[in-house]
């Protein structure tokens, strides 16, 4: 038996490993989580350390620049490589709590209704198409204007909002899960209906969750970053990208560097997040594998 699940689980890692999708995703993801973990050590600079004397310097290659200052500083004199790399911690947190308990609500939600359906279904099913009429963005800086400046907010709006992604999704492969033959199977020896949704449904469910759980850390960056943008997210002396980039704006014309290097983290970051979804969905998805 553990012979025969080694050589049906090899092709599976083999194909994951030489994936390029999955393989770029992972390094850029993996990236960000070190980043975020090691920032003490890689930041040269205290990020909240103000030096008036080197406001608006450029990156230390351009003409003017600083060799202590790899990309300059901006209107305060603080290290923008420093406050980028902090600003990588809070992008790290937000993708993997606020992403995580996301997709717990979602999927179980999803789960239940997919599989028991009637008053369930209905129930879950009127909430997702109530949550998903209002425009996302809007609701998330509602929510976080209503609770309050924070990081516990950021993650509650992203949570409240985004869980009908992994509901909906879930919910209809559950239903498609439910008709095949296995399941008919699972009832005919007895299996309750709670041990069948968890212990056949949930493990052929659970590539797709993964796939939506690294697109959903993507989305929840954004989230953040927009959260930082308009003041509703961590303090204002606290490094966020999209802290950065509000105070970019306000000087695009004399540091253009301060608006463009939080802006590519964001764009890099969420790149990563959907190369390894898609990469993993690939691999995992035995449609795709086929």
């Amino acid at each position: 038996m553990a012979e025969t699940v080694g050589v049906a689980e090899r092709p599976r890692r083999r194909r994951l490993a030489i994936d390029p999708r999955a393989i770029a995703g992972g390094v850029i993801v993996a990236a960000l989580f070190l980043t975020a973990l090691a920032a003490p050590l890689l930041a040269p600079h205290d990020p909240l350390a103000q030096d008036l004397l080197y406001t608006q310097l450029p990156p230390s290659w351009a003409p003017g620049g600083e060799p202590a200052f790899l990309f300059g500083t901006d209107s305060l004199g603080r290290d923008i490589l420093s406050r980028l790399i902090y600003g990588a911690r809070i992008a790290a947190f937000v993708a993997i709590v606020a992403a995580t308990l996301a997709c717990l609500l979602g999927s179980f939600l999803g789960l239940v209704a997919g599989y028991f359906r009637g008053l369930v279904d209905t129930i879950v099913s009127r909430l997702i198409d109530i949550w998903m009429s209002f425009p996302p963005v809007l609701l998330s800086i509602v929510l976080a204007a209503a609770v309050g400046a924070g990081l516990g907010s950021v993650v509650l709006a992203i949570i409240v909002i985004d869980w009908t992604r992994f509901a909906r999704v879930v919910r209809a492969e559950t239903q498609l899960q439910r008709q095949l033959d296995y399941v008919a199977a699972a009832r005919v020896v007895g299996l309750r209906r709670g041990r069948t949704l968890f212990a056949e449904i949930l493990p052929n469910v659970l590539p797709l969750i993964v796939t939506l759980l690294t697109v959903e850390m993507g989305i929840a960056v954004i989230v953040e970053a927009i959260l930082s943008f308009v003041g509703l997210s961590v303090s204002t002396d606290t490094p966020t990208w999209g802290g950065m980039i509000a105070e970019g704006r306000q000087v695009i014309y004399q540091v253009p560097w301060l608006l463009g290097l939080p802006i590519g983290c964001i764009v890099v970051t969420v790149l990563g997040f959907n190369l390894l979804g898609d990469g993993l969905r690939a691999t995992l998805d035995p449609v795709q594998r086929r």
